[in-house]
Protein backbone atom coordinates (compact mmCIF):
# COMPACT_ATOMS: atom_id res chain seq x y z
CA UNK A 1 0.00 0.00 0.00
CA UNK A 2 2.79 2.43 0.86
CA UNK A 3 4.60 1.84 -2.42
CA UNK A 4 1.32 2.40 -4.29
CA UNK A 5 1.07 5.74 -2.50
CA UNK A 6 4.64 6.54 -3.55
CA UNK A 7 3.71 5.76 -7.16
CA UNK A 8 0.67 8.04 -6.90
CA UNK A 9 2.78 10.87 -5.48
CA UNK A 10 5.37 10.48 -8.21
CA UNK A 11 2.72 10.49 -10.95
CA UNK A 12 1.04 13.60 -9.53
CA UNK A 13 4.31 15.46 -9.02
CA UNK A 14 5.81 14.41 -12.35
CA UNK A 15 9.05 12.96 -11.02
CA UNK A 16 10.35 9.45 -10.43
CA UNK A 17 12.42 7.80 -7.74
CA UNK A 18 14.92 5.05 -8.42
CA UNK A 19 14.16 1.62 -6.95
CA UNK A 20 16.72 2.12 -4.18
CA UNK A 21 15.06 5.43 -3.22
CA UNK A 22 11.65 3.75 -3.02
CA UNK A 23 13.09 0.97 -0.86
CA UNK A 24 14.79 3.50 1.42
CA UNK A 25 11.58 5.51 1.83
CA UNK A 26 9.58 2.33 2.46
CA UNK A 27 12.05 1.16 5.09
CA UNK A 28 11.88 4.54 6.87
CA UNK A 29 8.06 4.45 6.92
CA UNK A 30 7.94 0.84 8.12
CA UNK A 31 10.46 1.44 10.91
CA UNK A 32 8.59 4.54 12.04
CA UNK A 33 5.27 2.65 12.09
CA UNK A 34 6.87 -0.22 14.03
CA UNK A 35 8.32 2.18 16.62
CA UNK A 36 4.97 3.92 17.09
CA UNK A 37 3.05 0.67 17.54
CA UNK A 38 5.67 -0.81 19.85
CA UNK A 39 5.77 2.32 22.01
CA UNK A 40 1.98 2.47 22.15
CA UNK A 41 1.77 -1.21 23.12
CA UNK A 42 4.41 -0.92 25.83
CA UNK A 43 2.94 2.27 27.31
CA UNK A 44 -0.51 0.71 27.61
CA UNK A 45 0.34 -2.94 28.25
CA UNK A 46 -1.32 -4.10 25.02
CA UNK A 47 -0.51 -6.76 22.48
CA UNK A 48 0.98 -5.47 19.24
CA UNK A 49 -2.20 -6.36 17.33
CA UNK A 50 -4.43 -4.52 19.78
CA UNK A 51 -2.06 -1.56 19.91
CA UNK A 52 -1.96 -1.28 16.11
CA UNK A 53 -5.76 -1.34 15.94
CA UNK A 54 -6.22 1.16 18.77
CA UNK A 55 -3.61 3.51 17.33
CA UNK A 56 -5.29 3.36 13.90
CA UNK A 57 -8.71 4.11 15.40
CA UNK A 58 -7.27 7.04 17.39
CA UNK A 59 -5.65 8.47 14.26
CA UNK A 60 -8.86 8.23 12.23
CA UNK A 61 -10.87 9.78 15.06
CA UNK A 62 -8.36 12.64 15.35
CA UNK A 63 -8.45 13.23 11.58
CA UNK A 64 -12.25 13.43 11.73
CA UNK A 65 -12.11 15.83 14.66
CA UNK A 66 -9.61 18.08 12.87
CA UNK A 67 -11.83 18.16 9.78
CA UNK A 68 -14.87 19.10 11.83
CA UNK A 69 -16.54 15.74 11.28
CA UNK A 70 -16.99 15.12 15.00
CA UNK A 71 -20.67 14.27 15.69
Amino acid sequence: MIVSYFEWVQANQGYWWRADEVESRLEARMLSAWQHVLGYAEARGLSLRTAATALAVERVAEAHRLRGLDP
